[in-house]
């Protein structure tokens, strides 16, 4: 035991240390969260290093895998480096269009969303790809014999770095927008000022520009299409399960034939080519053998769960993930050419005496395109996944099918006719048409102002019907107005950049 001396003096010891020296407390406290700071700007810091390292050896990598000469090298590391540099920002941002709904019903994890994905697009890109590209991407501009050769390189290196940058920008201001429309502005920018407007093809111009308003509204309506039909065929009747063993098996056969279609037209498109009759027997028998093979599943799995509607969405879980998949697929595909197309068409320039209407991709830049992808994805992909799954509307089983369906179908349709449409406006398009669809089937205020119409009877009843109606408003306005603005201005924005960046390599090289 202490006698009271004791006590007295440890108490006085401790009393003057924690005045006379509490600044290092202090010091040691924020130490302590200085600390803290580091290490969690160190992992915020992380992806940007590995993307630099990914950069660097994509510079090494094309400096030895073809002779240019030491007068072109700085030129063709630069495109190299571009090159990975615009697969990055591809993965960051375009692969959220089709993983974010499934995010947001909740049927896959983030940490899932992101490695399905990676596998999937990087497949498409190696398996799919293709080995021939348009060298100025989709037509926009016809060279000739207007621009040397120096003046293509430098077009061509302006045209990716002004896409990259824009699609970097929209990615860090949480706006999904389209790739091929960015690099399609930086193409369109740079041949502008390499050769002046004479050089763009300006038919194939506004057939993009009116893209811009059919991609979105195709895709909403048919998503809510869809989803109408959902909700009046199976989640609002009095037996879900008896009208999902039903419907759900010819939904999942609806969605296999048009992922089959999709895949034939769009995914494999560049090794495979079939006719129309050809590609028609093949939906139809893979639309019998899918609603063949789901329809015992479907009624196993009803047998298992409760008649609510929660339960009834996880029958929607399968097909949604896989449509989701095969979607990634053909995305790696077909928008790998985004990243690599341009580059493909500038390293051609060194072994060719001019100028290719075509050229053949080489399977090293091939390979810059995929694991850019992938590599991008998993860096940087997930922040605006739970952008477009989360933040727009409220997204469930059902609804994420709908997207995924809508986007297929819309694609297909516009393939038809000819229209040229982006992936990521259908996608983010099909997302506002669910919501805006719920907004209207559950909006109070439809029935208001009619015969019969009373008026509110107390202020309370007044503050109540107000706070509904504030409710009600189920799609982000704001997201409506910056996606919106975003798509708007991408083309433009990348033409100017790109335009700028032309006339500064002229005077640098």
């Amino acid at each position: 035991m202490l006698s009271d001396f004791e006590i007295s003096f440890w108490y006085m010891m401790k009393h003057n240390y924690l005045t006379q020296s509490g600044r290092y407390i202090n010091d040691l406290l924020r130490l302590n969260v200085d600390g803290q700071n580091v290490i969690v700007n160190r992992a915020s810091l992380l992806p940007f290093l590995i993307a630099a390292a990914f950069l660097c050896a994509v510079g090494i990598y094309g400096s030895i895998s073809l002779d240019v000469g030491n007068e072109n090298i700085i030129i063709f590391v630069a495109a190299a480096i571009i090159g990975g540099y615009m697969a990055l920002n591809i993965g960051a941002n375009d692969v959220a269009n089709n993983m974010g709904p499934a995010v947001g019903g909740k049927v896959l994890s983030v940490a899932a969303a992101v490695l399905i994905a990676a596998i999937c697009e990087s497949a498409g890109a190696l398996l799919a790809g293709g080995d021939v590209v348009q060298t100025v991407a989709k037509g926009i501009i016809n060279p000739a014999d207007d621009i040397s050769v120096d003046e293509f390189r430098n077009l061509m290196l302006s045209a990716l770095l002004a896409a990259a940058l824009w699609v970097n920008l929209a990615t860090f201001l949480n706006a999904p927008v389209s790739t091929t429309h960015s690099i399609v502005g930086g193409v369109m920018g740079a041949g502008i000022a390499a050769a002046g407007f004479g050089l763009v093809n300006w038919i194939t111009m506004s057939k993009i520009a009116a893209s811009w308003v059919i991609s979105p509204v195709f895709g909403g309506l048919i998503a809510a299409l869809l989803l109408f039909f959902i909700q009046v065929k199976i989640v609002n009747v009095s037996d879900r399960r008896q009208a999902a063993r039903k419907w759900v098996p010819i939904l999942i056969a609806l969605m296999a034939s048009a992922f089959a279609a999709y895949m034939a037209l769009k995914g494999l498109k560049k090794i495979w080519k079939p006719s129309s009759m050809e590609v028609a027997g093949y939906c139809s028998a893979v639309f019998f053998a899918a609603w063949v093979l789901s329809k015992p599943y479907i009624a196993k799995k009803a047998e298992e769960i409760s008649n609510k509607k929660k339960d009834i969405y996880t029958l929607f879980n399968l097909p949604l993930i896989i449509g989701v998949s095969l979607l990634c697929f053909a995305h790696g595909a077909n928008d790998v050419a985004n990243a690599v197309g341009p580059l493909a068409a500038l390293v051609s320039t060194f072994s060719d005496t001019g100028i290719a209407a075509e050229v053949t991709i080489p399977f090293w830049i091939m390979i810059i395109g995929a694991i850019g992808l992938a590599l991008g994805l998993l860096l940087f992909g997930p922040k605006l996944i739970i952008t477009v799954g989360e933040k727009i509307t409220r997204l469930n089983a059902p609804r994420a099918y709908c997207v995924a369906l809508a986007s297929a179908i819309t694609v297909l349709i516009a393939t038809a006719l000819g229209l040229p449409v982006s992936s990521t406006h259908i996608a983010i398009g099909a997302i506002f048409g669910i919501g805006f669809l719920r907004e209207y089937l559950e909006n109070p205020d439809k029935k208001r102002l009619k015969p019969g119409h009373m008026l509110n009877q107390t202020s309370l009843d007044a503050f109540k019907n107000v706070n509904i109606r504030l409710r009600r408003k189920l799609v982000r306005r704001k997201f409506v107005l910056t996606i919106g603005a975003a798509w708007v201005i991408t083309v433009p924005a990348s033409a100017m950049l790109a335009g700028m960046l032309f006339f500064t390599l002229q005077l640098l090289v």
